[in-house]
C-alpha cells in the first residue's frame, strides 16, 4: 500500500514551475568566449555580459579590451562580431521557457590561467536561479589559497559555459519531446532510432531502483579531489609551445579548407 500511496502523491504534485529562459543563476550573465587572430597576433579570452547591457555599450567595451591588451586597432571589428554572435544567439532563446524543478548535472573544471592548472568536477543544480558561479569560484579560490586574481573569474566563465550548454539542451529536447507527441497524436509517431537517450545528468549515479544518490563510494573519492598544479617555467614553456602547435594546425587547417574546391565538398 505504501508504494501505491507514493505513486498517486507523485501524480498529484503540481508541474515544475517555468519561467522565461535564462541563465539558471542569481545573476542573468551571459557567457562571451573570444579566439580571435588578426595579422599573426592572437586574443583569446573569457567573461560575462549581463543580458540586460545595451547593444550599444558592445563596441566600447571592445575598443577598451582591445586598448587593454596592446593590440591594434584591427581587432575590434572581429571581437564585436563575436560578441555580437554569442549575444544574439542568447536572445534568440529568449522566446522560450527553462524548469525550475531540481536537476543535477556533473560539471567540470579544466583549465590553465597564466601557471595555475585547476581541475575539478561536481554536481551543480541547473533548476536553481539562485546559484552563483561568481561565489563558488571565489570561495574555490580562497579555500585552495589562489592568490591569482585571474583564477577566479576564469572558473565562473567556464561554469557558466557549461551551464548555458545545459540549458540550451534543455529547451531543444523539450522542443523534441513536444513535437514528438504532436506526431503520436496526430498518428505519425514512427518510433524512430532515437530511442530513451541518457544525458550528462546523473548517469553515472543511477541506482537499480530508478533512484539517484550523490554519495561517492571511497574508491571514488579521488577521482573527485579537485586539482590545483602551479606550473614551473619548464612547464609552462610546453604548454605555450604545445597551445602554439595546436593554433598552428587549427589556421593550416581551416586555410586548407577554404582553399579546397568547392565542387569537392
Amino acid at each position: 500500500m505504501r508504494g501505491a500511496t507514493d505513486r498517486q502523491a507523485l501524480r498529484h504534485q503540481p508541474p515544475p514551475t517555468r519561467i522565461p529562459f535564462r541563465m539558471p543563476t542569481k545573476d542573468n550573465l551571459i557567457p562571451i568566449r573570444l579566439d580571435v587572430e588578426v595579422e599573426g597576433r592572437r586574443l583569446k579570452d573569457g567573461f560575462t555580459w549581463d543580458s540586460n547591457e545595451h547593444d550599444s555599450e558592445i563596441v566600447p567595451f571592445a575598443r577598451r579590451l582591445v586598448r587593454e591588451q596592446g593590440l591594434p586597432g584591427a581587432f575590434v571589428s572581429p571581437v564585436v562580431q563575436a560578441m555580437q554572435s554569442q549575444i544574439s544567439e542568447f536572445r534568440a532563446y529568449e522566446t522560450h521557457e527553462i524548469s525550475m524543478e531540481e536537476r543535477l548535472y556533473q560539471l567540470k573544471l579544466d583549465l590553465r590561467v597564466n601557471n595555475i592548472v585547476v581541475k575539478d568536477q561536481f554536481l551543480w543544480d541547473i533548476g536553481n536561479v539562485e546559484s552563483d558561479p561568481e561565489g563558488f569560484a571565489l570561495q574555490f579560490c580562497q579555500d585552495y589559497k589562489i592568490a591569482d586574481p585571474e583564477v577566479a573569474p576564469a572558473i565562473a566563465v567556464a561554469i557558466r559555459e557549461q551551464l548555458y550548454e545545459l540549458i540550451k539542451q534543455s529547451v531543444a529536447g523539450r522542443e523534441s519531446r513536444m513535437t514528438k507527441k504532436i506526431r503520436r497524436e496526430r498518428g505519425l509517431d514512427l518510433y524512430g532510432q532515437g530511442g530513451i537517450n541518457g544525458t550528462t545528468a546523473l548517469n553515472l549515479m543511477r541506482r537499480p531502483n530508478n533512484k539517484y544518490c550523490v554519495q561517492r563510494k571511497k574508491t571514488e573519492w579521488e577521482a573527485w579531489e579537485p586539482v590545483v598544479e602551479v606550473l614551473n617555467e619548464r612547464e609552462l614553456e610546453a604548454l605555450d609551445a604545445r597551445d602554439q602547435r595546436n593554433a598552428r594546425y587549427k589556421r593550416e587547417k581551416d586555410e586548407r579548407e577554404e582553399m579546397f574546391p568547392r565542387r569537392y565538398r
